[in-house]
């Protein structure tokens, strides 16, 4: 029987958590899953054939104690899901760059690794934009992300100062798309498109999450949609067992926000086919590491 660990963290009281959906399946299947935090140094990864890497998320306020538990993990003889090499990747929100210089149409981002007032204000005109939307470039659930007119440089620049002097960031122009349209995401199952979601921020918000306010709708992924998600799949390097691709519209094509591989929420509660397929993808990994 093989065992399944789901990584997590200690307290997901203010979190929305659909893993369980998952259980059931596994365990049909003759499949045995624990719930285990990543903070918990007794854990004896090689008990598990696969750790898979799901709702640890506080993770990007110990990035390197979290880091330092993948590295136990893969040296036990339990397989990591997503592997460490692609989480490695995705940890930082630079991979983004590699996906535009693969050619894949990004948000337009520029990136900064000290805060100074002045390439704010340069920023606006480079981007072509009213409002600026800066964020960390390590960072989850829109944590120290912030939209900003010119105006509000000035006002809030001793508190961008005081997290932004020596941590980096990115700039991006905020989309009027996100609030009147929303943004969408992709969920691939082992390489395969399985549902898509609408987020939509709550009224005079502009950050989509749930823990923020933002509503969730089911929607189908038309093609052109799915073929631009693929291409950001296409262009990591190397295979995932889950993905999210984050799409908005920008100017006359979508362009790619967000390519989550680490501990993004699936959202199984909103596509009842959903669970199947994952364990169906988790089932031919497994084979394929069998065979």
């Amino acid at each position: 029987m093989p065992h399944i660990a789901f990584l997590s963290t200690d307290n997901l009281d203010d979190f929305f958590v659909y893993d369980e959906l998952l259980i059931p399946h596994f365990e049909a299947n003759g499949w045995k899953v624990s719930t285990v935090s990543w903070h918990d140094k007794s854990v004896d990864w090689s008990r598990f054939d696969y750790v898979i890497v799901r709702s640890t998320w506080d993770y990007q306020q110990h990035a390197q104690a979290f880091l330092a538990c993948l590295e136990t993990i893969e040296q036990s003889s339990a397989v990591l899901l997503n592997p460490l090499s692609l989480i490695k990747w995705n940890i930082e929100k630079h991979y983004l760059r590699d996906l535009d210089a693969s050619g894949v149409p990004i948000v337009n981002t520029l990136w900064f690794s000290q805060f100074d007032e002045k390439d704010l204000y340069n920023a606006f005109d480079t981007l072509g934009c009213d409002t600026l939307v800066v964020k960390p470039v390590l960072s989850a659930n829109a944590d120290d992300t912030f939209k900003l007119s010119r105006d509000d440089i000035q006002t809030q620049s001793d508190h961008l100062r005081a997290l932004f002097s020596s941590r980096e960031f990115m700039v991006q122009p905020f989309l009027d798309c996100i609030v009147n349209e929303g943004e969408y995401s992709l969920f691939y199952f082992g390489g395969h498109y399985s549902h898509a979601i609408k987020k939509v921020p709550q009224q005079g918000d502009f950050r989509v999450q749930e823990e923020h306010g933002g509503s969730l709708y089911a929607v189908d992924a038309d093609a052109i949609q799915q073929g631009m998600a693929q291409r950001a799949l296409d262009a990591m390097p190397t295979p995932a067992l889950y993905a999210r691709v984050d799409l908005v519209r920008q100017q006359d094509q979508w362009g790619i926000m967000e390519l989550e591989l680490i501990e993004l929420s699936l959202y199984f509660n909103l596509d009842d086919a959903s669970p199947v397929k994952f364990v169906e993808a988790m089932m031919a990994l497994h084979h394929s590491h069998t065979a």
